[in-house]
């Protein structure tokens, strides 16, 4: 037996229990993802300590975000598919595939990079100019985005091999990644916003060169652990030559995802327009909110990401019972881990906002948005496990269907009437939990048809 033989048969997806292997690959990812979320809030921390222009800076960043939340889409999309894949040819020992997918989506990653340089060349002014007519706030976004798309091939490849460790059971490494490029962003965010040590004051601009940074120093570190320590998966540059069936494939799987987490950006986007008919301040609250809850949803992507390999290696591998297992708890516990989010954030709402130094007029705004919208998250738990349950059963469209109900076809139209003909415009947030409701009615009258399609 070859030594790959012998690592795959004592593969810990395929034989420990399957509750623990939620637990002990999912806090490392739910660690990594809440992470990520720190770089954002980071920013729009210190970027609120900016003496004088601070409502505006903040109104930039919430313009901003979407296209920074695109290509995380991007990255994330394209990795679920690689993911997702290599877990299932592993479990079914065809080794050699697993090493031209894992090229080929290095490659593919590159070609993302070089999409968003061009964006920011050709598209970025018309971007930002489409949701405000701020002289100074779109100022701010441009110096800010700019230099966030022209150096954002640490995101999106830092991403892809971070789902080449996840595929093969490595979380730990990816969680120390993770770790180490947000503790450089938050050396780096007051050092050069505020110009400590002798350095030049870079403002808005500093905040955007602490991120880019950080998350060159996660790519550094997972491509360390991967051609160093995933002993599962060969490199070569051979294996980067682009094709075609490997490429379909990944995105057989890794388009809907893609389009999944980029709904959210166009959402975020959608949002901003429609609240920009009230006030600046109702989108650069909305902005603060939404970045307070990527905690929350970005840990249940943390046991989403762990979920999807544990289901995708055992339906390769013909173990119904492990896949069974693996959909019963997965779910639970997104939807438990949720439900502590949405009580933490609906007693600590005033604090959780106050932290950034902004008017008292967002905070409030602020205050009520988090308040009513976090009574979805069970919803959402429900939405989020099933998501990444089709993904790793080749259902892909399902997680797209019910995306597109959660985060376009439902919340977007009502929070568009709400503001139209509700006397009180903070009715307009009541539309994001009763969209998360019915994209949870319709994903699980999906799932039960999926269990019966393959036998479950």
């Amino acid at each position: 037996m070859s030594e790959t033989n012998t690592i795959q048969s004592g593969n810990k997806m395929g034989i420990q229990p399957v509750r623990k292997l939620i637990l002990t690959m999912g806090i490392p990812m739910i660690c990594s993802m809440v992470v990520q979320a720190l770089y954002n809030i980071i920013d729009s921390y210190f970027v609120s300590q900016i003496p004088k222009i601070a409502d505006q800076a903040m109104n930039a960043l919430t313009l901003a975000f979407p296209i920074q939340m695109l290509m995380v889409a991007v990255g994330v999309g394209t990795g679920v598919g690689v993911n997702a894949l290599i877990s299932r040819f592993l479990g079914q020992k065809e080794f050699e595939t697993v090493n031209k997918t894992t090229g080929n989506a290095i490659f593919l990653g590159i070609c993302t990079y070089i999409v968003f340089f061009l964006f920011g060349i050709f598209g970025l002014n018309a971007y930002l100019r489409s949701q405000s007519s701020n002289a100074l706030v779109l100022h701010l976004g441009t110096q800010y985005l700019s230099i966030c798309v022209f150096l954002s091939f640490g995101v999106i490849l830092s991403m892809v091999y971070e789902k080449l460790l996840q595929s093969t059971g490595k979380t730990l490494q990816t969680t120390v990644a993770q770790l180490a490029g947000a503790l450089t962003n938050i050396f780096l965010d007051p050092v050069l916003i505020f110009g400590w040590f002798g350095l030049p004051v870079m403002g808005i601009s500093g905040a955007a060169y602490a991120t880019v940074i950080g998350q060159m120093v996660t790519l550094a570190l997972n491509m360390f652990f991967h051609y160093f320590y995933n002993p599962e998966i060969k490199n070569g540059v051979r294996y980067l030559k682009p094709q075609k069936d490997i490429i379909l494939h990944i995105y057989q799987i890794g388009i809907p995802a893609i389009i999944l987490q980029a709904l959210m950006s166009f959402m975020t986007y959608g949002v901003n327009i429609i609240l920009a008919g009230i006030s600046e301040n109702y989108v650069t609250a909305y902005g603060v909110y939404y970045k307070i809850q990527q905690f929350a949803f970005f840990a249940g992507f943390g046991l989403n990401n762990a979920l999807i390999p544990l289901v995708a290696y055992n339906y390769g591998k013909g173990d119904k019972q492990r896949v069974r297992d693996s959909i019963k708890y997965g779910t639970l516990d997104t939807v438990i881990l949720l439900g502590i989010c949405m009580i933490v954030m609906e007693i600590f709402a005033n604090p959780l906002a106050s932290i950034f130094a902004l008017s008292p007029e967002i905070i409030a705004i602020c205050v009520q948005a988090m308040k009513i919208i976090v009574t979805g998250f069970l919803f959402a738990g429900v939405n989020i496990a099933l998501q990444g349950i089709f993904q790793a059963l080749g259902k892909g469209m399902y997680s797209l269907i019910v995306s597109l109900i959660r985060m376009v076809l439902v919340d977007l139209p009502l929070a568009w009437l709400f503001i139209r003909f509700a006397s009180d415009p903070s009715l307009t947030f009541w539309a994001f939990p009763i969209a998360e409701l019915c994209g949870a009615i319709v994903a699980w009258l999906m799932y039960r048809s999926v269990k019966k399609e393959i036998g479950l």
